[in-house]
């Protein structure tokens, strides 16, 4: 445990001053696992001071050094800069309730002013004595209830294989204090196919727009204080190992 913790530490230590150097896409080495993330905003010309609308962006994908189907993974939890806010006043919020047991077309209709992210999501299976077969799913993120005061989401999927299965996360969106981080994400993954099955590519993108009281409104604001914006990700698996690192992407100053 405490070599797996100083790895991870040298590890992370080592993916920051990379990063800070090319502000290129993560690549993470843990154990046999290779994790190769990145994401950004758009509009990349903000407010000094103000926030503005920003739409997020952000993808990655899991491969072992020797073949094999990687470790499930557990959890991911990514920490947000501090110079941006989620806005949710007047926003259609979506219940667990109403997602269990869905398809993706039924969810998306059942809650359609609750969207604020989507994706697509591919895991491989590999049940006993058979070979891995690919499953994939369009992911869809949904404005949710409040926890402990602060907003959250609610993660939808739903694959076919090896029969149909749904899967729904909630994921608190948490106010915090930690230097650079202003917002603190933790997404605790179900257990795929009973741990038959692993993430192996994911993608997403977040941002939704309405009306309110005669204002447009944005899910997902930001402003440029200092050049650039960042995040820290950490990904815990199944097998115990566990790895983080940080990605800033730049910005400049609207005129």
């Amino acid at each position: 445990m405490r070599n797996t913790l100083l790895r991870t530490l040298a590890l992370g230590a080592g993916i920051i001053l990379a990063l800070s150097a090319t502000a290129q896409a993560l690549r993470l080495p843990v154990g046999n696992i290779v994790i190769v993330a990145d994401g950004g905003f758009t509009p990349t010309t903000l407010p000094k001071r103000e926030n503005a609308p920003i739409r997020l962006y952000g993808h990655a994908k899991f491969s072992t050094t020797d073949g094999t189907r990687p470790s499930p993974l557990r959890e991911l939890t990514i920490e947000f800069d501090k110079h941006g806010a989620v806005e949710t006043r007047g926003l259609e919020k979506c219940t667990m309730g109403k997602l269990v047991a869905t398809t993706t077309k039924l969810a998306r209709r059942l809650c359609p002013d609750a969207i604020v992210g989507k994706g697509f999501g591919t895991a491989l299976v590999e049940l006993p004595e058979q070979r891995g077969i690919e499953a994939s799913s369009p992911l869809t993120l949904f404005n949710g209830p409040r926890i402990h005061g602060n907003p959250s989401v609610l993660g939808h999927a739903h694959i076919d294989y090896p029969g149909p299965t749904t899967y729904v996360i909630s994921i608190e969106i948490e106010k915090i204090h930690n230097g650079r981080y202003g917002f603190r994400t933790v997404a605790k993954f179900p257990r795929i196919v009973n741990d038959y099955g692993s993430p192996l590519r994911g993608n997403l993108t977040i941002g939704r727009t309405w009306k309110y009281k005669g204002k447009t409104l944005s899910y997902a604001n930001a402003h440029c204080a200092d050049g650039r914006l960042q995040a820290h990700a950490e990904f815990s698996f199944k097998n115990g190992d566990s790895v983080a690192g940080t990605v800033f992407k730049t910005c400049k100053v609207a005129k």
